[in-house]
This record gives structure tokens, sequence and C-alpha cells, in this order.
């Protein structure tokens, strides 16, 4: 398959970049983040509008309305990995990490939500260890999953390999980027990829893999899309001995005198917390919690609402009450450790109680007081939601 050619190349595409982008180009960055948010959001409000003026939404509408908001939270959170990535001080660790083993798990963990859509998947998966930092590497799977899953019309083939000497590890991505049945339609319609391909999930992929030395290369012919991640330091026999990456070169700049931690410090950035508690101000003392660690948060009062969210698809961890378990919680966690055994799940408690995490516990799950979420809460999850990384 022969690259596209450069007028219907993906602009910015990694391809043609052998370098970071330059300010400039985070500046279209920028201004397609905007794009992306204020579109679905102007659709929204246009919807609020009607709902004002007659009284009545349907639920096509309704439903409408909340894909919108949906789509621009969705934007807004990938801008927040986005500016972690542009902030050209993040300090990478350099370990050995089994690269099938951890895209196994990336699999199975959006294997609900792949199911839902009606996708297959299709793996041809070598065991090829890689010498990387383990937490940005799932990172960047997890975005070519929402970058692909958004993007395809057929199934999905995931590759992944050895190239002949020097040996590199080759994660190949293969997907139609246009349905299957436009065979008769005009050949510039087949061949030009729709814009949709260069959205910020795929400006994600592109950063986080220029961040951690992986080069990205997409071909868009015919109307099918291949994506190749390159990674360069493939595990020999020898040990690897964790140590830190330089960060990517990038003028520093001082930090601000604050001791919040900044977004430049996010190892779970990008990571899935689902909050259930009936309790609203138990909620949000969960999320003022973890705000500051870039994590995607949804929240339910039940935990039949629970049982309904994670059916379209699984988050990485359930922060609960104490009070939702019940025969509806014992279901749900037996539901969700078939599929993903290291399933997090961090109970909340009233009173005085002493932190504990999984491993600590007959259970395996983590125990924390309500009294010392603000303190002790981030550290339990960056422990507990690692262990899928």
């Amino acid at each position: 398959m022969s690259r596209p050619p450069p007028s219907i190349a993906a602009p910015l595409a990694a391809n043609d970049m052998a370098q970071p982008p330059s300010d400039s180009q985070w500046g279209d960055i920028v201004q397609q983040l905007g794009a992306e948010i204020a579109g679905p959001l102007s659709a929204a409000l246009e919807r609020i509008h009607t709902l004002i003026s007659t009284g009545q939404i349907d639920r096509q509408g309704l439903r409408a309305l909340r894909d919108s908001v949906a789509q621009a939270r969705e934007a807004g959170m990938v801008s927040q990995q986005l500016a972690r990535l542009a902030s050209g001080r993040l300090r990478l660790s350099r370990e050995r990490v089994p690269l099938t083993q951890v895209l196994r798990g990336v699999l199975t963990q959006r294997s609900r939500e792949t199911q839902a859509r009606g996708i297959q998947i299709r793996q041809l998966l070598q065991p090829i260890e890689v010498i990387t930092d383990a937490s940005l590497l799932f990172s960047l799977l997890n975005a070519v999953m929402d970058w692909a899953l958004a993007s395809t019309h057929s199934s999905l083939e995931m590759r992944l390999d050895l190239t002949p000497w020097p040996a590199k590890a080759r994660l190949m991505c293969r997907f139609a980027h246009r349905s299957l049945d436009l065979g008769s339609a005009p050949s510039a319609a087949i061949n030009a990829p729709p814009e949709s391909l260069n959205s910020l999930h795929w400006r994600l992929i592109e950063q986080t893999a220029l961040t951690l030395g992986v080069l990205p290369l997409r071909e868009d012919e015919a109307g099918i899309t291949m994506l190749t991640l390159e990674f360069p330091q493939v595990a020999g026999d020898e040990p690897a001995v964790p140590q830190e990456l330089p960060p990517p070169a990038r003028p520093e700049r001082p930090e601000p005198d604050d001791p919040t931690p900044s977004h430049n410090s996010k190892p779970l950035a990008g990571c899935h917390l689902l909050i259930v508690s009936p309790r609203r101000e138990v909620r949000q003392e969960i999320q003022n919690a973890v705000r500051h660690m870039g994590l995607i948060i949804d929240a339910v009062s039940s935990m039949d609402e629970a049982l309904q969210f994670c059916e379209e698809g699984l988050p990485h961890g359930i922060a609960f009450e104490q009070s939702m378990r019940d025969a509806d919680f014992d279901r749900l966690r037996v539901d969700i450790t078939g599929e993903v055994p290291s399933f997090s799940f961090i109970e909340v408690l009233d009173g005085e109680q002493q932190t504990q995490l999984s491993t600590a516990t007959a259970e395996h799950m983590a125990r924390i007081s309500r009294q010392n979420l603000q303190d002790a809460l981030p550290s339990v999850l960056l422990f507990e939601l690692s262990k899928a990384l």
C-alpha cells in the first residue's frame, strides 16, 4: 500500500515530521480543538433553545443533545492530554514493558465497547517486549482505540511483529475508513479520506507517539487506513534497569509556586474513573480529591446505574460508597472481574478507617476513609490503576 498523495495526506501528519511540532503547529491544534468543542456545543445550544421555546423534546432530540455534549466533553478531555504533552516537561521512565500483554489488556478493557458497536477485532500478535514508558504507552494504545473505533466502517485488524534487522517492534492497526458498499462511488470520493481521520484523537496519537520516540506512519488509500507505530527499542535478553528518560526537547519554563500538581505530572491522564454514591456530597468530595490527576470522571447515584453504564464500556476503576455493597454490586464485580481480573475497585467508608491497598485485603479491593480522601485517594488511585498499565 503506497502513501497517499500530498493533496490528501493529513495536515501535520507524523509521516512528514521529523521533529515535534513547532509553536505555530501547536497553534493549529488549538484552533482545531476550538472547532471540535464549539461545533457540538452550538448544536446542543440550538436544541436547548428549541426546548425552551416549545417546552418539548422527543427521545431522538434528547439523544442528539446528549451526544453533542458528550462530543464536546471528549474534545475537552483530549485537550488536557495534549496540553500535558505540549508542556515539554514530561519525565518518562525507561523500563522493560511487555507490549503484547499491555495491548491485549487494552483490547480486553475495551471489549464491551467494541461488542456494543458490533466491531470485531482480529489479533495477530507476536510476543514482544520494548523499552519505553509504561504509563504513556498505555495512553497511546487507548488513543489508537478511540480513534480507530470512531473511524472504522469495518472490523479492526491489530498486528504486532518485528521488522528485519535492525529489529523494531511494529504495531499495525488496519480498518476501512469508508463504508464497504461504496464500490460504485466515483474514484475521487473513494480515495479521499474523511476529515474525521484528522480529528483531535489523531493529533493525540501523533504527539503521544512522538513524545515516546515512536514513529507513527499513516496510510489512507482506496478506503483503507493503515496506522503503523514503530518502536525503536526492543528488549533483548538482558534485564532493563528502570531509569528516567530525558524530557522531550523543549525549553524549560519555571514552575509556578503552586503546591497543586501540574498537568505535567499526570501519569494517569486519560484513565477513566466511575464514582458510585447516592450522596451528592460524597461524589463531589471524591471528584475534588482527584481533580488534578487528569482522569476522565463519571458519576452515578446507584449500583443499577453503574450496571447500565458498564454495559457499553468499562472504566479503568470504580470508586464506590460502602453503602452500595449489595447483591447488585456483587453481580457487577463478578461480571467485570470475569473479563478483567485486575480491575480496580476502591471502597469509600464513613468513620475512621485505615487506608488499605487491594494487595492488603482479602477481597483484593482498596479501602479508604472518607475523611482521608483528599490526602490519600490520589496515591491509592495511582497504585491501583497502574496495575493495568
